[in-house]
């Protein structure tokens, strides 16, 4: 098959994505525009559905492309990002699903409020939520910068470029028309392409290898440059005491920065119930074990056909990975079979990559105009806005943010996005779970100590990854030609961390304010039982 022949082919399949999901988006805006509907979708979703939806939430470009090319370029190690994600999400189940349901109506803020002096809070809040989902924002249209210079041929720095414009200004449109409603249904239905192709690319790899598993690592590790080493620690996070440090930080901030990001905590919202919210995670983390299972088999897999070596000509931080192996598996470049899967997983992650964006917006934009633009920046005694000018404002909202979002990935091309990930969960780490857990289980816990608990950790965070190889100093940093690094490590979550939590408990010991008893109670009887949710 020509080139030309393979570019409208993955042009037809690109235009089909985008057609499907523009007609769920503006089926979805026509169910209203109240403030309910745009949030949360009228929370009228199943267990069922809302499981698929988290899952297309999580399932992002970071996994499907990031993690997969970690593995080919790190073995061993990137593994370890594979058991971060999924472990994550037990204590998403355990910590927050059903409690954060029963408390709260759109966002983080308001499960704070209810025991918290309003103002404050919520400019914390919507401020640190804003931030995070920006930062998880960027990973995803890095991903899709360098999907769509790789499936149609363009010149790399230009067709990354293209690539982050014309998903920024997609999800500008999903969210803007459709609201919670269409991201979503896009979000259903991009996990069910997802899982399908990441099935059908497992099926063909074990397939090529007879169904024997040691001679697909026996390859991985053949072709992979390292050998018997691609399967031991430290190709990436060894050698030294700090890289290992390094590593400790990116597991704390994998395992508890899922409950504190502001996209998932927002989807628990969709559902009627608390119970409802407990299944949908039970049903997320089936459909995430499975898929995080199989990206170890197409990481090896990608190894052992492409080559670590191909890969990494094709993009340095391996996010082409996947559609490379898929061309491998359809019979090769310039082959009709090969072309065509290309294409096809290509058009999956196209997808997937659209679902989690449209999300991110969402959450950021609520942040924005239900805690930031309604609340915190509301003189005592104004009068607040109706949920018809709250929607607006949101909408507008997101069209600033996703503009924001596009010019900040065009400077992060170079990473890899399981890596820009990685960081946002740090954050969220850092700057949300403390305030959340503290305002669950602690009584003494006051206003002071939840700001301070989210600006703290968030600054600290922001301000380590500014200062660190990931910016400046490096190779493979966002700015190779100047070095004003200090911080070692490029991952601040072991710092970052117990900072949220020391800030928290520093702003409630010094507070002059006593927490209200009969406040906490409320809240604790309400998360617990469910009782008073909306």
């Amino acid at each position: 098959m020509s080139v030309d022949a393979q570019h409208a082919l993955a042009v037809g399949l690109f235009t089909l994505v985008v057609l499907v999901t523009l007609g769920i988006t503006f089926w979805a805006g026509r169910r209203g525009s109240a403030a309910e509907e745009f949030y949360t979708g009228g929370r009228d979703f199943t267990p069922m559905q809302n499981g698929f939806a988290i899952s297309g939430d999580y399932m992002s470009a970071a996994s499907f492309l990031g993690i997969t090319g970690l593995i080919v370029l790190y073995g061993y190690d990137g593994l370890l990002y594979t058991v971060g994600f999924l472990v994550a999400w037990l204590m998403v189940l355990m910590l927050v699903a059903e409690l954060v349901r029963n408390c709260g109506r759109y966002t983080l803020a308001d499960v704070l409020v209810m025991r918290m002096r309003q103002r404050p809070v919520r400019g914390a809040a919507g401020v640190s939520s804003i931030v995070i989902t920006l930062l998880y924002l960027v990973a995803q249209m890095v991903g899709a910068g360098s999907l769509v210079s790789l499936l149609l041929g363009l010149d790399s720095t230009w067709g990354r470029a293209w690539g982050i414009i014309g998903i920024g200004a997609l999800m500008i449109v999903y969210v803007t028309v459709g609201g919670m409603t269409a991201t979503t249904w896009i979000q259903i239905v991009k996990c069910v392409v997802l899982m399908a192709g990441t099935a059908l690319l497992c099926v063909l790899v074990v397939i090529r290898f007879h169904g024997d598993a040691g001679a697909l690592m026996r390859a991985a590790a053949a072709h992979s440059g390292y050998g018997h080493r691609y399967y031991a620690p430290g190709l990436k996070y060894g050698g030294s005491a700090l890289n290992r440090l390094d590593f400790v930080s990116l597991g704390l901030a994998l395992v508890l920065g899922t409950a504190g990001l502001p996209h998932i905590l927002a989807r628990f919202y969709t559902v009627p119930t608390a119970r409802a919210a407990r299944r949908s995670t039970m049903w997320a983390i089936g459909l995430v074990g499975a898929f995080y299972l199989m990206t170890i088999v197409l990481g090896l897999g990608a190894a052992a056909l492409v080559g670590t070596s191909a890969v990494r000509a094709s993009n340095d931080a391996g996010n082409t990975a996947v559609p490379m192996l898929a061309q491998v598996l359809g019979g090769g470049q310039g082959t009709v079979g090969g072309t065509v899967l290309f294409a096809v997983i290509s058009a999956v992650a196209f997808a997937t990559i659209l679902a989690v964006v449209a999300g991110l917006t969402l959450a950021s934009s609520a942040a924005f105009a239900h805690d930031l633009w309604a609340r915190a920046f509301r003189r005592s005694g104004e009068q607040p806005p109706t949920e018809q000018q709250e929607v607006v404002v949101a909408r507008i909202s997101a069209v600033a943010i996703g503009a924001l979002a596009m010019v900040l990935s065009l400077y992060a091309q170079r990473l890899n996005v399981a890596f820009l990930v990685a960081i946002a969960f740090a954050v969220a780490a850092s700057s949300n779970l403390p305030t959340l857990l503290f305002n669950l289980f602690w009584r003494r816990f006051t206003t002071r100590g939840a700001t301070w608990s989210m600006y703290g950790g968030l600054v600290v965070s922001l301000v380590l990854v500014i200062f660190s190889p990931t910016v400046s100093g490096g190779p493979e940093a966002i700015f190779t030609g100047v070095d004003f690094h200090w911080f070692p490590l490029e991952n601040p979550g072991v710092v970052s961390i117990p900072c949220g939590f020391f800030f928290g408990w520093l702003g409630t010991v010094t507070s002059d304010e006593v927490a209200d008893p009969d406040a906490y109670a409320e809240l604790e009887v309400r998360s617990l039982t469910g009782a008073g949710a909306v």
